[in-house]
């Protein structure tokens, strides 16, 4: 159940929720507060990527039962107008709203990922908080960029931290990426095709900004905020 006060602030929301985007972990909240404010009364569409802490990742089967979804309901009390959506290799079809639609995908195939992106609407913000491996993050941002809408922001979570058992051993990190095209305005990946796709998708971006864990410069990059232009 929400808050009964601060209901127009995320952080507020996250907490109540038992959201790890508030308060009690990785702070995303006092950002995401500032950044998208400005939708709150808007009529938007949304998409999460990763709904429930736990899965593949962390070595749980992706058929686990689900019985929460603790940001989605935050989402949806935030963002009065909003289409939400949801994206997880896991079963969340059992959560009904008037404004929700949810899709299930297994992202370490990029093929999923773009049939599901046929499905859907273009977007305002997208969010990738999935599996955290760093193909499954570029396959998404490669296939689910080009449907964000101009304007439109792109965020990518939990960049510091990738799953060993799911991790492509010598690919280029995620938080790599972004933080040398916050730096020098071009990608490089280890692989030459996708560092190619990535410089088609860079004239797009107007904005890349790089923030480390608990907004502590002396900690690893965390979170990844890029703007369409």
């Amino acid at each position: 159940m929400a808050p009964k006060t601060g209901q127009l602030n995320l952080t507020d929301l996250a907490d109540g929720f038992g959201s790890d985007k508030g308060s009690s972990k990785h702070r995303y909240t006092e950002l995401y507060q500032m950044l998208f404010l400005p939708f709150r009364k808007r009529k938007i569409n949304f998409l999460e990527m990763g709904l429930l802490i736990g899965g593949p990742e962390h070595g749980i089967d992706k058929d686990r039962k689900t019985n929460d979804l603790p940001s989605v309901r935050m989402w949806l009390e935030f963002f009065e107008k909003a289409n939400v959506h949801g994206l997880d290799v896991s079963d969340f079809s059992w959560f009904h709203h008037d404004r929700f639609k949810f899709f299930r995908c297994d992202m370490g195939v990029r093929e999923n990922i773009r049939k599901a992106a046929e499905q859907m609407p273009d977007m305002d913000i997208i969010i990738d908080d999935a599996s955290h491996a760093s193909h499954h993050q570029q396959f998404a941002f490669l296939e689910l960029f080009p449907k964000l809408k101009s304007g439109g922001l792109y965020i990518i979570e939990d960049m510091r931290w990738q799953p060993p058992a799911m991790e492509q051993t010598g690919i280029t990190k995620t938080a790599q990426l972004f933080y040398e095209f916050q730096t020098h305005k071009t990608f490089s990946h280890s692989d030459p095709a996708i560092t190619t796709e990535l410089n088609t998708l860079a004239a797009d971006i107007s904005g890349c900004f790089v923030f480390q864990a608990g907004y502590n410069k002396k900690k690893r990059d965390q979170v990844a905020v890029i703007h369409k232009r």
